[in-house]
């Protein structure tokens, strides 16, 4: 099965410990590696269109800790996968998901595979989100949800016109099907479900913003 989601790859050089981007790469996903954390976020100021993020701490003889931290405060919405030696406990971090060498590439590819996007059919991808209107699911880095399928209508609308302003009682009008629009207090209750299903910290959304006295904006 092959891969065409690019990944940030965080890689040292050191013998002792396995080096993983040929063996990604042998996986058919698209890699782009460097050999620190402050090259990953140079490289994330630049283009900021990786899926995941896979941090070889070992490699570099860290716990990864800062490295992971300093990757969520660039990027929210951005999966991390952190690769431990076995001298290093695994800890609470920043990362989605934690593997303590010794494992096997394949189990890596697992782990990457379970926080990218799922594809299926009637899918809408824009950005860094993808949602399978036939099956109701959201995927966002991170992050996946099953929605209402008033839910569905909401942010397929959104998506559709990403980067544009949507007049509140345009969508409210659209999605609920109405002409009745004097009162649309029930679609912010609904952006504040859909901004759980997206959004790394829905209270400080960085992708529905409000845009006060007129209505909402998907930023992808």
């Amino acid at each position: 099965m092959k891969n065409t989601a690019k990944l940030l790859v965080i890689e040292g050089k050191h013998a002792e410990y396995p080096a993983f981007v040929p063996a990604l790469r042998k996986k058919g996903f698209e890699i782009e590696s460097v050999s620190s954390g402050s090259e990953a976020l140079k490289l994330l100021g630049q283009k900021n269109t990786f899926e995941v993020a896979v941090v070889n701490a070992a490699s570099l003889r860290t716990s990864g800790k800062r490295i992971c931290q300093a990757l969520r405060e660039e990027a929210k919405n951005l999966p991390i996968v952190l690769i431990l030696a076995p001298q290093h406990e695994a800890t609470k971090s920043d990362a989605d998901v934690i593997l303590t060498l010794p494992f096997t590439v394949q189990k890596l590819t697992n782990r990457i595979r379970h926080l990218l996007p799922c594809d299926g059919k009637a899918i809408l991808h824009v950005g860094s989100i993808r949602l399978d209107v036939e099956n109701r699911l959201v995927r966002a880095p991170g992050k996946k949800a099953r929605l209402t399928p008033r839910l569905v209508r909401l942010l397929k609308i959104l998506m559709e016109h990403n980067g544009e302003v949507v007049n509140r009682k345009e969508l409210f009008s659209q999605v609920w099907e109405t002409d009745y629009t004097d009162d649309t207090r029930t679609l912010d209750v609904h952006i504040s479900w859909l901004r759980e299903a997206i959004e790394a910290d829905p209270k400080r959304p960085t992708l529905l913003k409000t845009v006060r006295g007129v209505g909402y904006r998907l930023d992808l």
